[in-house]
């Protein structure tokens, strides 16, 4: 059986094998290109996910979900029944704690993402919000001023959400590296997204308005983002996170030209400066449906680009080049289907990837009624692989 990804083969090395299945998790073997780059040595001890990121030689792709932890699970949804408000539940040590091991708890998987949400601090900048059950984030005052802007602060996280760091801490004691620990942030447009519209938003016409209109006033609110999100990651890494992803959900929403403007800049700004204070704390950035920008998300300079479900994975190796390491790309929906459906859209995904610097992911967080079977399947399948 030759499964040879012909997209990929200009930077991979001829010689290589896999170990996978298409119709169960029976291990067999195929011949593969594999690895992006020469592998290194392992490096013992470390978490398979951050070696994965890093080069070096591992035997499989790492394997966690976005939204592992979440309403798909009868545990969590115990937990909602009792505690209801989601800021709660996000905003409390040992709640943050238990949900975010759930998943960690039932499927073990490579990485453990801290349970929390993009908006979390926005309290701490002077922006009431709050996330309201069948509406989702609710801005009070929505920003449009110049004025408004001058009243955001800066964000000081050791102040405004110790709870984080707390529970980073512990997760990273509970997981004890056998999984990385995984925190992470809002971008700055994705944020201002939200913040300008009052919410979430069909059409993004406030934010594009302001945008076109009064440039001055949204490029002033996206620097506090900035400067903020960039504290924000140094803060979560030196409490445990041993990765951190940049969610740019709504920077999808502009044309290349004004990604370039409204974006780009202010992530490469974030990347440069945590990367000055911590050079070996891998970044990875998701933004959903960023087919049209993937070359512009690598320039941003991230370790990690995480790809939705509308790239080829193999499409996206390509244009990314052998020196990024990419997550994903499973589509979400894939687990409403059969369980051999769900192993053979898992290898040709890992197939399409090759060998080294990939994490094998969803193309976007579970979906609320996936079947918690299929998603152990998942993980069944994904760690019974081998390259």
């Amino acid at each position: 059986m030759l499964c040879v990804n012909t997209a990929f083969t200009s930077f991979l090395p001829r010689k290589s094998t896999c170990v996978f299945s298409s119709k169960s998790t029976t291990p067999i073997s195929c011949t593969l290109p594999g690895t992006v780059a020469e592998p290194k040595s392992t490096a013992a001890g470390e978490p398979l996910l951050l070696n994965a990121v890093r080069g070096i030689d591992v035997e499989r792709p790492p394997v966690w979900l976005m939204r592992q932890a979440g309403r798909y699970m009868k545990s969590y949804q115990t937990i909602c029944e009792k505690y209801p408000s989601f800021r709660e539940r996000s905003e409390n040590v040992d709640l943050v704690v238990e949900i975010s091991l759930q998943p960690w708890h039932v499927f073990k998987p490579d990485g453990v993402i801290l349970f929390s949400d993009i908006l979390t601090p926005l309290s701490g900048m002077n922006i009431p919000f709050d996330i309201v059950k069948g509406t989702g984030p609710v801005i009070f005052d929505p920003i449009h001023t110049i004025a408004q802007v001058d009243q955001v602060r800066q964000f000081i996280p050791e102040d405004s959400v110790p709870y984080v760091g707390e529970a980073l801490t512990i997760l990273r004691k509970e997981v004890d590296n056998k999984a990385a620990v995984l925190g992470f942030v809002g971008a700055p447009f994705t944020l201002a997204s939200y913040v300008v519209e009052g919410g979430s938003s069909k059409n993004f016409s406030k934010i594009k308005r302001l945008a076109f209109s009064e440039s001055k006033i949204l490029h002033s609110l996206l620097q506090k983002f900035t400067t903020s999100m960039a504290r924000y990651i140094q803060y979560q890494a030196d409490n445990g996170a041993q990765a951190v992803q940049i969610f740019d959900s709504w920077a999808t929403e502009l044309s290349p030209v004004d990604f370039e403007e409204f974006s780009l800049p202010y992530l490469k700004q974030i990347i440069d400066t945590v990367k000055k204070s911590h050079p070996k704390l891998p970044l990875i950035l998701y933004a959903s449906g960023s087919g049209g920008l993937l070359e512009r998300l690598a320039l941003t300079g991230v370790d990690v680009v995480s790809l939705d479900w509308t790239v080829d994975m193999a499409d996206g190796r390509r244009r990314l080049g052998p020196n990024i390491a990419v997550q994903g790309n499973v589509d979400p929906g894939v687990l409403f289907g059969s369980k051999e459906f769900i192993t053979d859209r898992i290898n040709d995904t890992v197939r399409k990837a090759g060998r080294g610097k990939h994490i094998l992911n969803l193309g976007h967080g579970i979906k609320v009624g996936t079947p918690e079977e299929n998603v152990a399947h998942f993980f069944k399948v994904a760690k019974a692989i081998r390259y």
